[in-house]
């Protein structure tokens, strides 16, 4: 199978998550000739659905801030902006469980003044679930997290949680405030999170804009929102979508690329490897990054558990809530989205689920069922009518301390031929936007090196990288 002889320059887009659709739009509105190739029968990757009965069920829980301006941006590509919901000011309704106490972390109208959170000192100040001093701990540990550089090497060799410590962080306000947020983004509890990362999601999200945190949420199934509306817009562009296809190795050919595919060979100028890090180390020449043999082995992985229960009634109020004390962590309404017309059904994301990920669903329905009935008192009176399980033992990589220097960079030593994937090096965390970030870094790497080598310029590894 040879590339399409059109004149353009030729992409072969290996991955159809969202950072290989970010990458293969961005080439073909560039006029390349794309072909993206995916194993599975459907675009979307992590952030896909499947049907179960009359349900249409999100494969994991998924939300985005204001701050993410790479997967908004690819919303609004794929036209599906108007699927979603923004909040028009930061509202996260938190539950105590142990013993019911509610409080609610919300942005006010005051800016960021003077490098000051000034947005965010009502809400803290009345936070309930923490204590008055805990209170005043965790602003003065937020004035002293904007101070640590998340781009220096020695930042990411530290954990959260010792940085924590150190800023005189009480057990109540890490599991209150920091790692409300933390596990949720890093999928990392803060003892077990590099610093770097952690630094850069609160100062990014929390202590530079003040509507950067505000909460976004899809209205519709994620196979919709992403898969689907991706599928559409690619032919529209001119790419061409080969599913069940899986990429078996690339290999230097004639000046340009093979890219050996259980569809047969495809020869290609250039290639985007948007697949998971060890499939990704397993297809590329010898060589091609700067990491060593091993490295997406040393990355590692982490767990998501998904947790699902439908009720035969209404027994929660709000779009989302945030469980402190409990491993239910965020509890999400996700009935408008499945379909369901009668009762409600609840989906809760247990990040670094390491501890349940390989239970039987038995066991993890005794564990987690009793929460939802502390988070939410009104589970007492409410009949269940399904439970089930979905997970995602490689959700992310390991986002531990150490972590940034097995993230291989977008170019790699060889022309032609890029990364992309929320586990290179973007400097996000392992989240949809770092994913459609690394997307479009990958597709300016390539449009910057043809550019350069059309201008006449020497088309090296330094502008490819």
């Amino acid at each position: 199978m040879t590339a399409p002889t059109t004149g353009r320059r030729s992409v072969v887009v290996a991955g159809g998550g969202l950072a290989g659709i970010a990458a293969a739009l961005r080439l073909a509105d560039a006029g390349w000739s794309v072909r993206l190739l995916e194993a599975k029968p459907r675009l979307g990757g992590l952030t896909a659905s499947f049907r179960r009965g009359d349900l249409d069920v999100d494969t994991g829980q998924h939300v985005f801030l204001r701050c993410c301006t790479a997967y908004r941006g690819l919303l609004d590509r794929l036209g599906v902006t108007g699927l979603t919901t923004l909040q028009d000011r930061l509202d996260v309704p938190v539950v105590r469980v142990a013993d019911g106490r509610r409080g609610r972390l919300q942005r006010g109208r005051l800016p960021v003044a003077a490098g000051l959170p000034l947005h965010l000192g009502p809400s803290l100040s009345r936070y309930a679930v923490l204590p008055p001093g805990a209170r005043l701990a965790a602003a003065r540990a937020a004035l002293a997290l904007r101070a640590v550089d998340p781009d220096d090497p020695a930042t990411d060799e530290r954990s959260f949680g010792s940085w924590l410590t150190e800023h005189g962080q009480p057990a109540a306000a890490v599991a209150a405030l920091w790692d409300l947020v933390g596990v949720a983004t890093l999928n990392a509890r803060s003892d077990e999170a590099s610093l770097a990362l952690a630094a850069m999601v609160f100062q990014t999200g929390l202590l530079t804009e003040p509507d950067a945190a505000d909460i976004g949420w899809s209205n519709v199934p994620l196979q919709r929102l992403h898969g689907d509306a991706a599928m559409r817009e690619l032919a529209r562009a001119g790419a061409e979508v080969g599913l069940r296809t899986r990429v078996e190795a690339i290999e230097p050919s004639g000046g340009g690329w093979r890219v050996q595919c259980s569809a047969g060979p495809i020869d290609t100028d250039a290639v985007v490897v948007a697949l998971p890090p060890a499939q990704t180390e397993r297809v590329l020449p010898t060589g091609a990054v700067r990491q060593p043999a091993g490295w997406s082995e040393a990355l590692g992985t982490a767990p998501i558990v998904n947790v699902h229960a439908v009720f035969d009634r209404r027994v929660m109020d709000e779009a989302f809530v945030a469980c402190i004390g409990s491993p239910l962590q965020w509890l999400f309404d996700r009935t408008p989205a499945s379909g369901l017309t009668d009762g409600q059904y609840l989906a809760a994301s247990v990040s670094a689920a390491d501890d349940v990920a390989d239970l039987p669903v038995e066991q993890i329905r005794g564990r987690l069922l009793p929460e939802f009935v502390r988070a939410l008192p009104a589970v007492h009176h409410a009949e269940l009518r399904d439970f089930f399980v979905t997970r995602e033992p490689r959700a992310t990589f390991r986002q531990a301390p150490g972590s940034a220097k097995w993230r291989p960079e977008s170019g790699t030593t060889m022309p032609g031929l890029v990364l992309a994937g929320a586990h290179t090096a973007t400097g996000w965390p392992a989240t949809m936007e770092g994913a459609v970030r690394s997307g479009d870094a990958a597709a300016r790497a390539l449009t910057s090196a043809s550019t350069a080598s059309a201008a006449g310029r020497p088309d090296g590894r330094e502008v490819a990288a």
